[in-house]
């Protein structure tokens, strides 16, 4: 389909023909706009799990992200499009033939629309739906699915935070944490900070128990009840092109690469060093392991007003101009 109205209507391209080899081989997508966010959207397209219904599938990530994109509100039929029918509409829509004979019905036993619909529920997973909560707890899918129910009700009213791009890789990198083994082995924690994709509290469960800042946490929590270093991670629009913003919220840290207010000296989390293919966990257990071999320590007793957003952000702001003069210091092999 073509609009002259509506430049970023997509152009279906298969080949070979669908009916050769779909789904096996995907339809490709193309767009006359020059828009690079139309062209993002038909991107993002290689994601979609392959299966029985992943021309529907398309269609759906498509009109999903043009609502998003425009900010339109979308119609919750969308969310039903890649569905299987209901074993009544599926019988309703079947040849003249199967309509017309009645009789063939009468004889049919009386459970039989329970046994289509248990037969549709097999075909399910074709989706790409159950295999992406996989290995996924049910307390963790009830968040992702509290953060889609908000995300959905926010374009309904109009009131559009963060981009398309942004929300779906945060989701991709909140699902890859939930069934990652090191959050599951209480190595760290995840909360999001007033239920925002983009604002992340990330908990340092476990230090290297070699290391004098697993003992310093030890006696934390006999002082004031925690053993744990609080991280905010900060994403904006751009992610996963910029790197987040991090910061220790708390205790408050000598060395370990840590800076006034709460930055973080490291290379990775600049533009400079930053890479799109860096996954959050990665990043996480690398701070876990720049604290150690910094040699943090924590200092009891000291001002934890010393640690806020303003003075880590002027911190990083330093630390940028800095290295972007005089570069990056690389220590031996030998070193770590």
């Amino acid at each position: 389909m073509r609009s002259s109205t509506q430049p970023y209507q997509c152009e279906p391209l298969s080949q070979p023909p669908p009916n050769e080899s779909y789904p096996a081989v995907p339809p490709i997508w193309s767009v006359e706009s020059d828009d690079p966010n139309l062209a993002a959207i038909l991107e993002r397209l290689v994601e979609v799990r392959k299966g029985n219904t992943l021309l529907l599938q398309h269609l759906k990530r498509i009109i999903s992200d043009l609502c998003k994109l425009y900010n339109l509100p979308q119609h919750p039929d969308v969310e039903m499009l890649d569905q299987p029918l209901p074993a009544e509409q599926v019988r309703n829509s079947g040849t003249q033939e199967e309509v017309s004979s009645e009789e063939e019905d009468e004889e049919m036993p009386e459970d039989t629309e329970d046994l289509d619909h248990y037969e549709m529920k097999e075909e399910e997973p074709a989706d790409g739906r159950k295999t992406e909560d996989e290995g996924i707890g049910k307390e963790n899918l009830a968040i992702l699915e509290k953060i889609k129910k908000n995300q959905r009700q926010d374009y309904l009213n109009g009131a559009v935070s963060g981009s398309v791009q942004a929300t779906d890789r945060l989701m991709k990198e909140l699902r890859d944490i939930y069934r990652s083994p090191s959050f599951k082995g209480g190595y760290y924690a995840v909360e999001l900070v007033n239920d925002s994709l983009y604002d992340w509290n990330v908990k340092l469960l476990k230090v290297d128990e070699d290391s004098a800042l697993h003992n310093d946490l030890q006696i934390l929590k006999e002082k004031e009840g925690t053993d744990f270093i609080l991280l905010n991670f900060s994403f904006k629009d751009n992610f996963p092109f910029d790197p987040p913003f991090v910061r220790v919220v708390s205790p408050v840290l000598s060395g370990g690469y840590v800076l006034g207010g709460g930055a973080i000296c490291m290379e990775l989390l600049t533009k400079q060093g930053w890479s799109s293919a860096y996954s959050i966990e990665s990043v996480i257990m690398q701070i876990s392991a720049t604290l150690v071999k910094g040699k943090a320590r924590v200092q009891f007793g000291a001002n934890k007003n010393q640690y806020s957003l303003t003075r880590a952000q002027q911190s990083y702001k330093s630390l940028v101009q800095i290295h972007e003069k005089n570069g990056w210091y690389t220590p031996p092999k030998e070193d770590g």
